[in-house]
């Protein structure tokens, strides 16, 4: 039975869609070797990222088919707070060492991640905020199909659709969050809590 947690951060559904047919990159290379002058299957291929480029070597005991790098909040004429993911703790320490957001402030998430071993398709970005236990605000975001890095896509970077922090004295104080990145599939490819304050001025 799934938890009061997981029903929160359960993608939506739409009526009547179905996930498409899954191909292989193999599938899709041989799909860029087609038709290379017809302009509308060509933009398409390039929105998957399938190039002619030289796949990354992956580790074949990482069985991974999504590793996010660096979750950052991305402030205009402010430097991005930025959380390596690589760092042993740095999950642990979004939850525990909560950051300021100033009331009123407009702002967005942006995401670094490495796409490995095969097509990536529909990842999505739920996200859950909570004050004193009550759900204040619950957003997915559809980041899109990936195909796996090459030499010259070595990295992807993702930014979210602004958002405004609220403003005025009730707004004002300590906020929970739980954040998810999931597939087509329903994989979680990262699956996190956080917690940031909403104050009157930066810290």
């Amino acid at each position: 039975m799934a938890s009061a947690a997981d029903e929160d951060l359960a993608a939506s559904k739409t009526d009547g869609f179905k996930v498409g047919e899954k191909k292989t990159v193999e599938e899709y290379a041989k799909l860029a070797q087609v038709d290379q002058n017809d302009e509308s299957l060509n933009r398409w291929k390039a929105s998957l990222g399938i190039s002619s480029s030289p796949a990354l070597p992956v580790d074949p005991k990482d069985t991974r088919r999504c590793v996010i790098h660096s979750l950052a909040l991305e402030v205009a004429g402010r430097p991005d707070i930025t959380i390596d993911l690589s760092v042993p703790g740095a999950l642990e320490s979004l939850k525990s060492k909560p950051f300021t957001i100033k009331e009123g402030a407009k702002f967005r998430m942006k995401a670094t991640f490495k796409v490995q071993h095969d097509v990536l398709s529909g990842l999505k970005y739920i996200q859950v905020v909570k004050r004193k236990g009550i759900r204040v605000s619950k957003d997915e975001e559809m980041l899109g199909s990936y195909a796996p890095n090459t030499e010259e896509k070595p990295i992807y970077e993702k930014k979210f659709a602004e958002d405004e922090a609220p403003s005025g004295m009730l707004a004002r104080g300590h906020y929970e969050a739980a954040s998810r990145f999931v597939d087509d599939d329903d994989v979680d490819h990262l699956k996190f809590d956080w917690s940031f304050d909403i104050a009157k001025d930066w810290k």
